[in-house]
């Protein structure tokens, strides 16, 4: 018998883990973050950039996951970054550069919290914030192309990362 979201008997558990969107603006890609962050037990969703807001289109794909996701809107994804690291969080960006470690192969400590940066559909996450990053990770990737959807690649990389809490 298939389960339905009313008789499923998954535990629920948040996660110390911090999602910080560095310049994400697609409205369906920005839901599919809200529902996969309810997914994945995140603590909280930031959402950079200039003129983000929460419109039918975001809701819509969320599937009303903005409604129970803790989340905020900023302007500056760098000042969001600076103060997590003040605040002592691993800063983790999600992007693939010279000299970023395969995310399947790293173990991640559990005794910080996590802010894990994802990037700009079209540019990825910045280089300042790259500069400030304490590890980049990338997804191997065996086909023609060097990328993947933004909101595909997060749920990869979150289900890397919440597997090592379990």
């Amino acid at each position: 018998m298939q389960l339905t979201h009313y008789n499923t008997n998954f535990k629920k558990r948040k996660f110390p883990i911090t999602l910080v969107c560095d310049n994400v603006t697609n409205a369906p890609n920005i839901g599919s973050l809200f529902r996969i962050a309810d997914a994945f037990g995140v603590e909280k969703l930031i959402l950079c950039g200039a003129g983000i807001s929460l419109g039918r289109k975001i809701t819509k794909t969320s599937r009303a996951a903005e409604k129970v996701v803790d989340f905020e809107i900023c302007e500056s994804a760098s000042k969001v970054v600076k103060d997590l690291k003040a605040a002592n969080y691993q800063m983790i960006s999600l992007e693939i550069t010279s000299t970023s470690k395969p995310l399947h192969t790293l173990k991640f400590s559990t005794e910080k919290p996590i802010a894990l940066v994802i990037g700009d559909e079209n540019f990825g996450v910045s280089e300042a914030i790259l500069n400030i990053s304490d590890l980049v990770v990338h997804i191997d990737m065996f086909g023609l192309n060097s990328s993947m959807n933004v909101v595909q690649a997060t749920n990869i990389a979150l289900y890397e990362i919440t597997k090592q809490f379990i």
